[in-house]
């Protein structure tokens, strides 16, 4: 089934505004998929963005999706072939670093709600002018970081922004303090090295200390 720009920016928004916080997973074990899930959901934060970095990653939306309460979405999606492995993997959204032509259609034509990266106003407007006003801001530390996405703000106050790619605990509020803002995407609150040691009770703490940061 397709979708609009407009549905699927908004089907987006919706998803974006259900936690602060969206972690940003590479996940190397499809065994790991489903407690890592279940971890992160109970600590509060159920929108799972699992990027297709590794061989394991279709296998660990498929796991993740199987996951009661759980929004789990494919990460930097480039081709048409990724949005459509992905959406037959059980994608509820996508997310990309960027944006073509051919990716959002391809997006569309499969139904599949997109997070499109923009790093400058011309990008973000380009994606506006398609009916997509909520966006992933990518990659954000790089790109200015708060500073630059409250500036954008100003002449773009109809866009909001997920901030991602560099984004920490510690920096995490100067992004969610701004009115342009709805969540930020992490991977601090699932560390390789916890997922490694299969820390699910450490994972679901940073999870609920990540999901304090709200309002």
């Amino acid at each position: 089934m397709s979708i609009t720009p407009q549905d699927a920016s908004n089907r987006t928004r919706e998803i974006c505004a259900i936690a602060p916080v969206v972690p940003v997973l590479v996940v190397e074990n499809t065994a790991d998929a489903r407690p890592l899930a279940e971890a992160l959901i109970s600590g509060g934060l159920p929108v799972l963005e699992v990027t297709l970095r590794t061989p394991a990653a279709l296998g660990a939306i498929a796991e993740m999706a199987k996951v009661k309460g759980g929004v789990v979405g494919a990460g930097t999606l480039i081709t048409p072939r990724d949005v459509e492995n992905a959406v037959r993997a059980g994608a509820q959204f996508g997310v990309s670093p960027g944006a073509t032509d051919e990716l959002i259609a391809a997006c569309e034509a499969n139904g599949l709600p997109l997070l499109a990266g923009a790093a400058t106003a011309s990008e973000a407007m380009q994606m506006l002018a398609r009916g997509y006003d909520m966006l992933k801001f990518f990659p954000a530390e790089a790109a200015g970081g708060a500073k630059t996405l409250k500036a954008l703000g100003a002449p773009l106050p109809q866009i909001s922004f997920c901030p991602t790619g560099g984004v920490s605990r510690a920096n995490a509020r100067s992004y969610l303090d701004l009115a342009n803002v709805l969540c930020v995407g992490g991977s601090w609150v699932a560390p390789k090295d916890m997922v490694a040691a299969r820390d699910w009770a450490g994972i679901e703490a940073l999870a609920r200390d990540a999901r304090m940061m709200e309002g």
